[in-house]
């Protein structure tokens, strides 16, 4: 039965909102940086997400599934998957401190596609010849990029480099985060379980934040750390409300393009506070092979 609503050109604008959202992320998290230390940084996006989305839930009464709280096993599982996405959080904006917007969001292309090989591994899914010739060139695209920084990763092991596995592990922990998701799902919709994760996260960041520097913080700055604590509710409402009218496929191929926006904005406006990633011929088509990859993993999979 088709559940879709068959509104396909506003799919594809939620889709493309969530790819701007994301692509866009990691430039503003930079402009936060130059004043206020990633702890702090990541403990308002958790606090201003959770704050905005708590008296929404309970007006909208979401919380359907409240009651279940009182099981211990299913307490430990959100615990644990909270925990996964706070680590997520911390490596990925430590990482990001470390190296480029660019260089972040090529990486964090890692999570979706190692999710896909884990479905194969933990949920008995299949994967197509197609979708393993994409993941080929996915990883292809991902020494092409980085080639020019391998000196920085394997020989020095220079802040980049650190900060590049940073962000690979960032990513690594993001599937085991969605793993669990997965099963949680079953027990709880999704709005209930972002809602207990975003408290996690930002009890769990609020002992090691400091607001002595929050005064520095300029107006532009302020507007970056709210749309920080924004981005994820927007972002992840269109995500969501792009299922609902075209297929899970279509917006998967949709966001692999999220690291493209965040590579134009870098390289084609200059912003205070920005370094962007010195491109060469074999880093523009590692980029692309990247994202097709993405792509290629993401959709092609096998129909039997």
């Amino acid at each position: 039965m088709n559940l879709l609503s068959g509104r396909w050109k506003f799919g594809l604008f939620l889709a493309s909102c969530t790819a701007f959202m994301w692509g866009v992320l990691p430039i503003a998290l930079k402009g936060v940086l130059t004043t206020l230390d990633p702890m702090t940084t990541t403990f308002f996006r958790y606090a201003i997400a959770a704050a905005l989305i708590t008296p929404y839930l309970v007006a909208r009464k979401k919380l359907v599934n409240r009651h279940k709280l009182t099981s211990v096993k299913l307490n430990l599982q959100l615990l644990l998957a909270g925990s996964l996405l706070v680590c997520n959080y911390a490596l990925y904006i430590f990482g990001l401190e470390r190296t480029t917007p660019e260089a972040a969001q090529l990486m964090m292309q890692v999570a979706p596609v190692m999710l896909l090989l884990a479905g194969v591994l933990v949920f008995k899914e299949r994967f197509s010849i197609l979708q393993w010739l994409g993941f080929g060139i996915f990883v292809s695209g991902l020494l092409m990029f980085f080639s020019p920084r391998f000196a920085d990763i394997f020989v020095s092991l220079s802040d980049y480099g650190i900060g590049l596995l940073m962000l690979a592990t960032a990513a690594n922990t993001w599937v085991g985060y969605a793993i669990m998701q997965k099963f949680l799902i079953k027990e709880f919709n999704p709005e209930e379980t972002m809602l207990v994760f975003y408290w996690i996260g930002a009890i769990a960041f609020l002992p090691f934040s400091s607001f002595d520097a929050l005064s520095e913080l300029t107006k532009v700055q302020w507007s970056l750390l709210a749309f920080c604590g924004l981005n994820t509710l927007i972002a992840y409402g269109c995500f969501s409300e792009a299922l609902a009218h075209i297929e899970a496929s279509r917006v998967s191929a949709v966001i692999a393009m999220t690291p493209l926006v965040t590579l134009l904005l870098v390289q084609l406006i200059p912003m205070p506070g920005i370094v962007a990633e010195s491109l060469q011929s074999v880093t523009i088509l590692g980029a692309m092979l990247v994202v097709t990859g993405s792509i290629m993993t993401a959709t092609l999979k096998s129909r039997s």
